[in-house]
């Protein structure tokens, strides 16, 4: 399982990229491979606004169905739509191509309640 170091993560398995205010929010490499095979991605819409740790979407896999949450306040400014033909990148390249969304934070101090990569690498093992 590969935990990035360059990235920030939540409980929920999201991992987070942060530039110039705006957060690249995808779910782990952990998260794909105990999902499975993954069929199906609800996601929000450009303009939808999302609430720290509140759910903005799901994803559906061959053994189950899963909220999405966010990890962090603002505003969603980007959508993978290639995700809705193609919902099996996510799996094949979850930090790259299966990116979700990308939210224009509206409050940066979130931020400090995500987990570091060791943090989640000791979690998840």
């Amino acid at each position: 399982m590969n935990v990035r170091k360059d990235l920030l993560y939540t409980e929920e398995h999201e991992w987070v990229a942060v530039e110039n205010g705006i957060a690249t929010v995808g779910i782990t490499d952990y998260a794909q491979g105990e999902l499975g095979d993954i069929v199906f991605i609800e996601l929000p819409d450009v303009d939808d606004e999302t609430t720290q740790m509140d759910p903005f979407g799901t994803i559906e896999a061959v053994k189950a169905v899963s909220d999405l949450f966010a990890p962090l306040s603002g505003k969603i400014v980007e959508v993978n739509l290639r995700l809705a033909d193609t919902p099996e990148l996510i799996n094949q390249n979850p930090y790259g191509e299966g990116w979700m969304v990308k939210i224009k934070l509206s409050d940066i101090s979130e931020l400090d309640s995500l987990l570091s990569p060791e943090e989640y690498t000791d979690k998840i093992s």
